[in-house]
């Protein structure tokens, strides 16, 4: 049986940590970068520095022609510009997390505006780059709308270590992936604001009811973000330290200014960018989301920290 061959569109961590997994899957894969040079002439990895690249990828600046699946591994914000010099190689994989901040367009949504007549699916899930390139135990999930795609398209990267599950509830899982990265900058300014622990872990708690609100609200399923795609992937970015959303809220919290933080990374934390794009996805449904809201007036400097706990703490308690 001939190895399957599978592309990577985007070489930044994430896109090379799929690759490495691809290869480890036993795939021929094919690694798109901007500047390929960089990585095929010593295989080395600045970024995942306890990495080589195997030699059953390719590192290329040439879009692949021909796929079993194509892997799009770049931020959301760039995902529209880098489809306009995809071909339809093969079943298009959206491995980024966002909404598109001008279209209000989920990944998704993205690719079948370029690419209507291929199989399309989104791969999701608690996932630090880092972890998955040195095949540390990791699970996530890939979603279609066909279930049977999905789990064909999930055969060609799991491994022992890399388990993934497949799922029909492709906007669910969009949804998990896109707002959790605007809970993580809260839960990281709760921490950095020396608000508790307590305070996080509510925090995430009613965060997590916010994504299950967008999900039922946008046609998927509440009860997909009870798994990997939700609060999975929640945990991890509310929690680990390398979580780039997380740690972008603790500088928040800690009286940094958003300009400064941001001028010191060479990383997208796509929770900045996700956050109003979001809101106004959920006010065009009227979905209620009083944490995203409230991050995302805080990013825009329309109110400070104080404000943003109080407009929290204020609000009439419910039922749960």
């Amino acid at each position: 049986m001939n190895a399957p061959r599978i592309a990577v569109i985007g070489a930044g961590a994430w896109g090379i940590a799929l690759a490495v997994q691809a290869a480890r899957a036993g795939a021929q894969v094919h690694l798109w970068a901007r500047k390929p040079d960089s990585l095929s002439d010593t295989r080395t990895l600045p970024r995942l520095p306890h990495v080589t690249l195997p030699e059953s990828i390719t590192v290329t600046g040439d879009m692949p022609a021909r796929a079993d699946a194509v892997l799009l591994a770049v931020p959301m914000q760039h995902l529209r510009a880098v489809l306009g010099h995809v071909p339809p190689a093969g079943p298009m994989i959206a491995c980024c997390k966002g909404v598109e901040r001008d279209s209000l367009a989920l990944p998704l949504e993205v690719i079948a505006s370029r690419h209507p007549n291929l199989p399309r699916a989104v791969l999701s899930g608690p996932n630090f780059a880092h972890e998955v390139a040195q095949g540390l135990p990791t699970a996530a999930v890939l979603a279609c709308e066909d279930p049977v795609e999905a789990r064909d398209l999930a055969d060609h990267l799991t491994t022992p270590e890399f388990r993934l599950y497949a799922s029909d509830d492709a906007i669910g899982v969009q949804i998990g992936g896109a707002a959790k990265n605007v809970i993580a900058i809260a839960a990281g300014a709760t921490i950095g604001a020396g608000l508790g622990e307590n305070a996080r872990a509510s925090l995430m708690t009613r965060g997590l009811a916010e994504l299950g609100r967008l999900s039922r609200g946008l046609g998927g399923r509440a009860e997909t973000l009870s798994g990997l795609a939700g609060v999975g992937d929640l945990i991890l970015t509310c929690t680990g330290p390398s979580s780039r959303n997380f740690s972008l809220g603790l500088a928040l919290g800690r009286g940094e200014a958003l300009s400064a933080i941001l001028g010191q990374r060479t990383t997208v934390a796509e929770g900045v960018t996700t956050a109003p794009a979001i809101l106004a996805l959920a006010r065009k449904h009227d979905i209620s989301v009083p944490v995203i809201e409230t991050v995302s007036l805080l990013l825009a400097e329309d109110i400070d920290l104080a404000e943003a706990r109080d407009r929290l703490l204020s609000r009439p308690v419910g039922t749960e």
